[in-house]
């Protein structure tokens, strides 16, 4: 299997408008998260203020910035000062009563995605050849051919969406160390190299339960094999090749995803014990061993990367539950790894989980349970924090009956 090429996600017709010394320009619409193309636009530069440039995005303005690049990024940060300053000083009656974590946690999703909407709107034009014609710009045209491939004409994209572009290539380019995965030759930790918009292995927790779950001990029989559904940056397939286990075939409806794993498998020298698959959920057959980490909250994503923590109506918590007893040999065991992190915000009960998994014909052999490390569990600023500070990830053993 090769590496393919990125490819763009679609764009719109060409947009124009007049630049600041009054020439026309022209460039395509790009958003990875499908956020339309604006219907007004304005070239700025340094000369804006914040309180003007401000009003001018909340009322759906885009503005092309032409000055200096490091102060574009200053802008942002002053547009994202007054979106915070103005929540918070929203009087207590405009806003809408908190009945439950439920409303609570749809409250703080509507507010960011507003919050996301406005700064969006604060935009750069690429050229075609993926710079950014601006004074002290860096050299970003790999982080962008990264992200949405070669292009042939001009690009207009928001600048938090090209700084996540930045920040993808250079987490690609240093790659995060993964503690399951032990040490390499030379003594330093393995690391996994994410690609963008594949979700990045920085909750590892989850792969503490994978390095430490007993395999099944039909696994060490001749001939048999694992499947890792929905592989992302095949982390959980290089953690059970490490664990010795011979053969895993890993699946992903992502192009982008697979091109990562096997990037990551090869960096790793693991790329003979791991098979990738494109398909949805499971590939054929029936294994020892099968292992799903599936998006936990149960909601509609808004971008490629939050597909990851984002699953609507649990589509993809079902169809592995649904599948897995069709997918194991006699003696085989499936492992779902989920945060319960949906129960404690009332989007989902375990009475519902442990109904779904005893409908789909299985048995909880046992559960492994971790507490997450992450920042955001103690970050008592988070609108969420209640509910973080209660979250537990568990490794669910299930067999079928």
């Amino acid at each position: 299997m090769s590496l393919p090429t990125p490819h763009a996600s679609p764009v719109s017709a060409p947009l124009t408008w007049i630049s600041t010394d009054g020439e026309p320009l022209s460039a395509r619409w790009h958003s990875g998260s499908g956020a339309p193309a604006p219907k007004r636009i304005r070239a700025v530069d340094d000369s804006i203020n914040a309180d003007a440039a401000y009003k001018l995005v909340c009322e759906g303005t885009a503005l092309v910035w032409e000055g200096d690049y490091p102060q574009a990024r200053q802008m942002l940060q002053a547009i994202a000062h007054r979106i915070d300053r103005r929540r918070a000083r929203k009087p207590a009656t405009a806003k809408a009563p908190v009945a439950s974590a439920a409303d609570a946690f749809h409250q703080h999703r509507k507010g960011q995605a507003e919050r996301a909407r406005i700064l969006g709107l604060l935009v750069m034009r690429l050229t075609p050849e993926l710079q950014l014609p601006l004074r002290r710009a860096p050299d970003l045209a790999l982080a962008a051919r990264a992200a949405i491939g070669p292009q042939t004409e001009g690009t207009l994209v928001s600048l938090r969406e090209l700084l996540g572009w930045i920040g993808a290539w250079e987490w690609r380019q240093q790659g995060v160390p993964v503690p399951a995965l032990g040490l390499r030759k030379n003594g330093e930790m393995a690391r996994i190299h994410p690609w963008y918009g594949v979700f990045s292995p920085v909750r590892g927790e989850y792969l503490e339960l994978v390095a430490q779950a007993p395999l099944p001990e039909a696994l060490k029989a001749e001939g048999a094999w694992a499947m890792d559904i929905g592989t992302g940056t095949g982390v959980v397939a290089a953690v059970l090749a490490q664990r010795g286990v011979a053969r895993t075939e890993a699946t992903d409806l992502s192009t982008t995803a697979l091109a990562c794993a096997l990037d990551n498998l090869q960096r790793l020298g693991l790329q003979h014990k791991v098979k990738l698959t494109q398909a949805d959920l499971f590939p054929d057959g029936r294994a020892t061993l099968v292992v799903c980490n599936p998006p936990w909250l149960p909601a509609r994503p808004s971008s490629a990367l939050e597909a990851a923590i984002y699953d609507p109506d649990s589509r993809m918590l079902k169809g592995f539950l649904n599948g897995l007893a069709a997918h194991l040999v006699p003696g085989g065991e499936g492992w779902l790894i989920l945060s319960d992190l949906a129960e404690h915000l009332g989007l989902r009960t375990r009475a519902e989980l442990e109904a779904w998994i005893a409908s789909a014909g299985l048995q909880v052999l046992a559960r492994l349970e971790i507490r997450p490390t992450h920042g955001k569990a103690s970050d008592k600023a988070d609108p969420l924090h209640a509910a973080r500070a209660k979250e537990t990830t568990s490794l669910w053993r299930l067999a079928a009956l």
